[in-house]
């Protein structure tokens, strides 16, 4: 597929960025190559490949979820510089 110097500058003011006429001139080589490129990749015979969403095997690294202990609230609060109804009490920022 061509690129042409008129698809540059319709992407261009899409991306509302200005190119020069030595850019166009270069940009039209470079993006056609690479959509040269890609062309190819549409003749390899991929019968029996199994589409894939990444190169190497993804797996989730989170841990499970597990009660464990915690503070008490009472010793939590001691800390406090004010307590309201066994709660920090904090200045009211919204009205």
């Amino acid at each position: 597929m061509k690129i042409s110097k008129k698809d540059i500058e319709h992407v261009a003011e899409l991306a509302r960025i200005y190119i020069s006429d030595e850019e166009k001139v270069s940009l039209e080589g470079e993006l056609s190559s690479i959509i040269d490129f890609a062309d190819k990749l549409s003749e390899l015979d991929t019968t029996g490949i199994e589409p894939a969403a990444h190169a190497i095997h993804v797996q989730n690294v989170f841990r499970n979820d597990e009660v464990v202990p915690s503070y008490k609230r009472d010793e939590l609060i001691e800390n406090a510089p004010e307590k309201q109804a066994g709660c920090f009490a904090v200045p009211r920022i919204v009205e």
